[in-house]
């Protein structure tokens, strides 16, 4: 880099402009001396991250694989660019030990006080290295580890890189209960109104707190999740088995990884799917993404239903309703998701109108439970649904049974879905089933199926009728 003492004032000020308008040009600028540069899955990171200093939104979740230097561009690079958008605010970064995280506040230090001609700011006189420090533009930096104490400080941001320690840490619930009990206590009420939040790790188990924010807190965050493999629908338009940072690290080193860690581990840490990839029963990697829906010949809204609503403490089942299109030719395609976790009136509104919006085209199909009870309610819910075209069925055998024939045609690549915010938790969940947390999503997408697959292939007459099999 060119030494800044030999540019003209209106270089320097040029160049000032530019850096504090851009991460990307003050990433480049920041690393320029290293000799590396922002591969694309960097740029990619830094795009999003940019976004969130501009209040595009204001939860990022980034989910890499380990060695993807996602923490050197979100907690290194990063907040010395965010003083620059927001001089006086204050930032938290947490990290899984105090010295973990006290590592990042010395290198966003360090790099603030060797690019302070730069960035324009640079640290107050009496700042030290160390748990907290400030800045002469009137921001501050607090580090400290999980579960540790935030009491009287506030926030503008909050970053949180690598909040599991071990793998141990993972499968120990204690373990996951207290940083999810931390998160929910310390983290969500130190922050400032409108103040954002970044969450920084690879997964290590279907309920660590990647896992637990997006089932407990669905739609509220914005996920970058890279895989150290490509996937069908990568975010980079990587294509399928393409390595993430091929400059880096290549496939065939990735492979000797893979073998050396096991299934297990890779699928959890490289992959972001804590879940083993050997056994599955969906082979979501066969699932297409869409951008439009199809052309449908018949289409359903098939639901599952929950029998516990969300009071605050409980973690309940969700009730879903799943649109799934068939056409002409034999292929599926899922076309919309909608859940709640709400009372017994809350449901069956969400039905009807969700009905409503569909329109009468559209077969509802509800499951029926045995006795006396499940008969009257599907009574009375037909006769909500008057005009529509409605399917009461019992469930029999296994779920895993059951799932067997709609996995056979995502096998055969029968299966596709429109792409959508509500996608991914819908992949993760066919991904995990039949290990994870919830399976209402795979259970209302395979009765869909199973409605679809047993009606003809031309669209009938719309009636309101009842099957009971």
């Amino acid at each position: 880099m060119i030494p800044i003492d030999t540019y003209t004032a209106t270089e320097i000020e040029a160049l000032k402009r530019r850096i504090r308008g851009s991460l990307l040009d003050w990433t480049v600028t920041a690393l320029e001396e290293t000799g590396f540069s922002p591969a694309a899955h960097h740029r990619y990171l830094v795009s999003e991250l940019e976004a969130l200093s501009n209040g595009v939104h204001d939860r990022l979740m980034i989910l890499m694989p380990p060695g993807s230097a996602k923490s050197t561009y979100a907690s290194v690079l990063f907040p010395p660019w965010w003083f620059t958008q927001h001089p006086r605010t204050s930032v938290i970064g947490a990290s899984h030990s105090r010295g973990l995280a006290g590592y990042f506040s010395r290198r966003v230090r360090g790099l603030i006080l060797e690019k302070e001609e730069y960035l324009g700011f640079g640290l107050e006189k009496s700042a030290r290295a160390g748990d907290a420090w400030s800045t002469n533009a009137g921001g501050d930096y607090l580090s400290i580890g999980v579960r540790g104490a935030i009491t009287g400080r506030r926030a503008d941001l909050i970053i949180i890189d690598d909040p599991i320690r071990s793998q141990a840490d993972a499968e120990s619930r204690r373990q996951r209960d207290h940083i999810w009990e931390w998160y929910k206590s310390d983290v969500t009420t130190r922050l400032k109104p409108g103040g954002k939040v970044v969450v920084i790790m690879t997964r290590w188990h279907p309920e660590d707190l990647g896992g637990q924010l997006l089932e407990q807190m669905p739609g509220e965050w914005r996920v970058v999740r890279l895989p150290a493999i490509a996937e069908p629908g990568d975010p980079l338009g990587r294509a399928p088995d393409t390595p993430l940072w091929p400059e880096w690290e290549g496939s065939n080193a990735l492979e000797r990884k893979r073998h050396s860690i096991g299934e297990r581990a890779w699928s959890a840490l490289f992959q972001q799917n804590p879940v083993p990839s050997g056994g599955r029963l969906f082979s979501i990697e066969r699932i297409a993404v869409v951008e439009a829906e199809p052309e449908g010949d018949a289409m359903v809204r098939a639901w599952d239903l929950a029998g516990t609503n969300l009071n605050g403490k409980n973690d309940p089942d969700w009730t879903v309703g799943i649109k799934l299109s068939r056409d002409k030719t034999g292929r599926y395609c899922i076309l919309d998701v909608v859940r709640i976790r709400g009372t017994s009136n809350q449901v069956e509104a969400l039905i009807v109108t969700t009905a409503q919006r569909d329109g009468k085209r559209v077969v509802v199909a509800i499951p029926e439970d045995p006795g006396q009870a499940g008969k009257s309610q599907m009574s009375y819910m037909t006769r909500q649904l008057a005009g529509f075209h409605v399917i009461a069925e019992r469930e029999t055998g296994s779920k895993e049974t059951r799932a067997m024939p709609l996995a056979s045609q995502v096998e055969a690549g029968n299966l596709s879905i429109v792409r959508a915010d509500w996608g991914r938790i819908l992949l993760d969940e066919l991904r995990d089933f039949p290990w994870g947390r919830k399976d209402d999503q795979v259970d209302a997408l395979v009765r869909a199926f199973t409605t679809l697959s047993a009606r003809p292939r031309h669209t009938g007459a719309v009636a309101m009728t009842i099957f009971n099999r």
